[in-house]
């Protein structure tokens, strides 16, 4: 045959194969014309096996190179500076990088994007370190940014008058581990049952309270005011925010249960706000208490109490038995005292406040809960809240519930009266009404209610469709905006290079018919959290059959979502190699099956096991052995250096002189976890 008319049957280069063919065995020259029909029919049938071979070499030199470059780079201490969103185009620009490169990069991440998408600064930040490269933040002027500065700096210019100060009640923030009794302790300092109202015992919201304890040294009646914060790792934020409105810190942790994750991430929140703080060791009514032991843990994390040389105090309690809850709030009062000088405010000024909480309600529309923080907030006041007109004062309840005309330093309110629900954390600023404009209500509605542009144009399909990354789409819809955060702050800590969570929508308020078309487009489930659907959605679900799911104790949200995850990825294979084992004889062909004799040349063959044939260093097919014996007796295991008869059981003919890699393959679940 002559070498033009192989090639082109083989939809090859002429003189890539001339130079191809003799590495694989066939005595064939560069300068060839023709080659002898059997040599080339064995040629055709092994160049598929060639063409695998050298698929895989170009891989691993490939591998091999990026390996290279990567360490040229660690070495070399490249380092890149990214902002918070950077274009592909930009991003490979940055890495000076072909584009194609970085788009290979993001799909094997299940990424799909082309060069005019936006990407964020942690998977621009965890490629370019898989690259290499030492990643640093760019100082950016985010809008975001600027936002947050500018609610800190107008809150802080806000408390900065020193004139006609005048003493008010400390804002006491409870922080802790989930069900070491936060909510169960204010409700013995407040003689109120909140603790029953709560999901799964489990506060869902920050609430704050108030209530009036009797100086010990002065006999003077003092107004206390609370701020309960949900315990839960996915109310980080919330905590944060909590902290940062407060004058004092009451880290409570349970003395049968000890320091744990959360506990130590308070420790680390009132730490970074400087707050002075005390410690309430609960539950000391319980068999298993170790009040010691938690005192030891809070020692290692450099909490030392007083007793011991330390500057803080720790009460002993029990909640629940409401005892030495007398004791605490004396310590409180002390505590406030010492820092009295920081705990004042002008009653007669404009009212100064931050929000704590923020959600829709059915019937009264948008309501938040404010903390006042200076100042006098008044019935009719115009509720200016970064600089914009949200409305003004309709109505305002203590946390009794009663109606009042003002609300002075310390006091928290609910406020009826607001045209959007604020965010949790802004700044109302009464005095800013002269110069603020007002809100393009429509905007800010879209924003708060998720009504965001999702875009579920298919894409084209191909090979790689079948490799990108799976999602689980939910719309969420929440009571309040805290437990929105919270929910979306969770889901994005399950992570997975297979699977992931990806929010087609979210908002307050009931399930609507746009939030069932939504899931529908997205092929989604809708999340009801303290929310429910009216009977007319519910029914478009039904006939739609979009899964719709409720609840209300955010654990079991997550658990679900994390199942749901789980049922999505593909089971990890792990492949043990067991042997090599050398053919020396071919015993009998039957349809499907050899008897064969061979020699273990290393490792131990065992039986049931599979097999991957190797032919002059080709991959020629694989099968498994069904049955091994050495002399007339059958074996389980065969080891190394012993010869031994085998049944191989596959479609490819084995020959004299193979080699025979031997291995088994298991199995295993992979889980979801929590980032």
């Amino acid at each position: 045959m002559n070498v033009t008319e192989l090639a082109r049957q083989l939809r090859t280069n002429t003189k890539e194969m001339l130079e191809l063919l003799p590495q694989y065995g066939f005595d064939i020259g560069a300068r060839a014309v023709k080659v002898d029909d059997r040599v080339a029919e064995k040629i055709k049938k092994q160049w598929k096996y060639i063409k695998r071979d050298l698929e895989e070499k170009k891989r691993l030199e490939l591998e091999e190179k990026k390996k290279k470059e990567k360490e040229l780079r660690k070495q070399s201490g490249e380092t890149v500076f990214l902002p918070d969103l950077i274009t592909v185009r930009d991003f490979a620009e940055t890495l000076n990088m072909s584009v194609t490169q970085i788009i290979t990069e993001l799909m094997k991440n299940g990424i799909l994007a082309n060069q005019n998408q936006n990407i964020d600064f942690d998977t621009a930040a965890i490629l370019a370190e898989e690259m290499g490269f030492n990643v640093q933040k760019k100082q950016s002027s985010n809008l975001d940014e600027k936002h947050e500065e500018n609610k800190e700096k107008a809150l802080e210019e806000a408390l900065s008058q020193t004139e006609n100060l005048e003493r008010r009640a400390p804002v006491i923030v409870v922080m802790g581990h989930v069900d070491h009794g936060k909510t169960r302790l204010l409700d013995a300092v407040r003689r109120t049952n909140v603790i029953d109202t709560e999901a799964g015992g489990i506060t869902q919201h920050i609430g704050a309270y108030q209530t009036i304890w009797k100086d010990p040294k002065s006999g003077v009646e003092r107004n206390l005011t609370f701020i309960d914060t949900p315990g839960h790792e996915a109310f980080t934020v919330m905590r944060s925010r909590g902290a940062k409105v407060a004058d004092i810190a009451i880290l409570i942790v349970a003395a049968d249960d000890g320091v744990k994750l959360q506990t130590e991430e308070v420790i680390n929140i009132i730490k970074a706000a400087k707050l002075p703080f005390i410690v309430a060791i609960n539950k000391i009514d319980k068999e298993t208490a170790d009040v010691q032991r938690v005192k030891t843990e809070l020692s290692q994390k450099d909490i030392i109490p007083e007793e011991w040389g330390g500057n803080v105090p720790m009460i002993e309690i029990s909640a629940k038995q409401q005892l030495n809850i007398d004791k605490l709030l004396d310590v409180l009062l002390l505590v406030a005292d010492i820092n009295e000088d920081k705990i004042q405010a002008d009653p007669n000024l404009s009212a100064i406040g931050t929000i704590i909480e923020s959600h829709v309600d059915k019937g009264m529309g948008p309501v938040a809960t404010v903390l006042v923080q200076s100042g006098t907030l008044y019935k009719n006041d115009p509720l200016v809240v970064n600089g914009e007109i949200y409305g003004k004062v309709r109505a305002m309840k203590n946390y009794k519930g009663e109606n009042i005309e003002q609300a002075g330093p310390s006091v928290p309110v609910q406020i009826v009266g607001f045209k959007v629900a604020p965010e949790v954390g802004d700044v109302l600023d009464v005095n800013k009404a002269s110069v603020s404009e007002k809100i393009d209500i429509k905007q800010k509605q879209n924003k708060q209610t998720g009504a965001e542009k999702y875009d579920f144009a298919k894409k084209e399909e191909s090979e790689d469709d079948e490799e990108k990354k799976k999602y689980l789409n939910l719309v969420i819809k929440t009571d309040v905006l805290g437990s929105l955060e919270a929910i979306i702050g969770s889901l994005e800590k399950l992570r997975h290079e297979e699977v992931g969570v990806k929010i087609v929508g979210k908002g307050l308020g009931n399930v609507t018919d746009a939030d069932v078309k939504k899931a529908e487009a997205a092929g989604g489930v809708v999340i009801g959290f303290n929310v429910k659907a009216t009977p007319i959605v519910e029914e478009i679900m039904r006939d739609n059959k979009i899964d719709f799911r409720q609840y209300n104790i955010i654990y079991d949200l997550l658990n679900w979502a994390k199942d749901e995850l789980g049922k999505m990825l593909s089971n990890e294979k792990i492949i043990h190699e067991l042997a090599k084992v050398k053919v020396l004889a071919i015993f009998r062909t039957d349809k499907g099956a050899m008897t064969i004799g061979g020699r273990v040349e290393e490792g131990k063959l065992e039986k049931g096991a599979k097999v991957r044939i190797k032919r002059n260093g080709l991959m020629m097919g694989e099968g498994s052995i069904s049955q091994c014996k050495v002399g007339q007796q059958d074996m389980k295991e065969v080891p190394s250096g012993t010869e031994c008869g085998m049944r191989f059981e596959g479609k490819e003919r084995i020959e004299i002189g193979d080699i025979l890699e031997i291995y088994k393959e298991e199995m295993k679940v992979r889980e979801i976890k929590f980032e």
